[in-house]
């Protein structure tokens, strides 16, 4: 009895079958629970199958809080996901650098509302600049976890998820007169700075 217990209670309410969030990879699969002895001690693993990335991860199911894991969003907290790409983009006036770290750290952080905000923020409209191609990669890592994660919730295809979002991001009515604007400061700031 109390091993079976003691099993439950290190599965931290994870099933076989049930869909989770591994922060730096996003939605995968529980494909089962499997024990190997490794140097001599026995752990017991959660086999994660990320499908789209042809990748299988083993967690130990006592860590898997520990490093991240956990259960998909509520609805509510998707719902209030596609709020947020309809806000105003919050871009900090730092270096590429520094915020592309930022943005990493948002994305492999499994959090969805994080993610959610890396989408907001570099999200480029047919009308505006070309995006470089960092910036590019990023939105395109960040975007692809929303959508696995929306759709995964919210039991629709990618393709679906993907709509709702754009339909999100076009809701944001100062979008392209906001980030115009920005460019502008930003372009001033660099000549001030090679007058300097």
């Amino acid at each position: 009895m109390t091993t079976a217990k003691k099993t439950t209670a290190g599965r931290q309410g994870f099933k076989t079958g049930e869909a989770v969030v591994y922060p730096a990879h996003g939605v995968g699969r529980i494909t089962a629970i499997e024990e190997q002895e490794v140097a001599g001690f026995k752990l017991e693993l959660f086999v994660v199958s990320f499908e789209k990335d042809k990748m299988v991860l083993r967690v130990p199911t006592a860590k898997a809080n520990s490093v991240g894991m956990r259960k998909l969003s509520e609805p509510e907290v998707v719902k209030k996901a596609l709020d947020v790409l309809t806000g105003r983009a919050r871009v900090k006036r730092t270096m590429w650098s520094r915020r592309a770290q930022e943005y990493e750290a948002k994305i492999n952080s499994g959090d969805l509302l994080a993610v959610t905000e890396v989408v907001r923020d570099l999200y480029r409209s047919e009308a505006q600049p070309e995006q470089s191609y960092s910036e590019r990669q990023l939105y395109e890592a960040a975007l692809d976890r929303v959508v696995r994660e929306i759709s995964s919730v919210n039991r629709i295809t990618e393709t679906e998820a993907l709509k709702l979002i754009e339909q999100s991001l076009a809701k944001s009515p100062r979008r392209a007169k906001a980030e115009a604007e920005s460019d502008a400061e930003t372009d001033g700031d660099d000549l001030q700075e090679e007058a300097a």
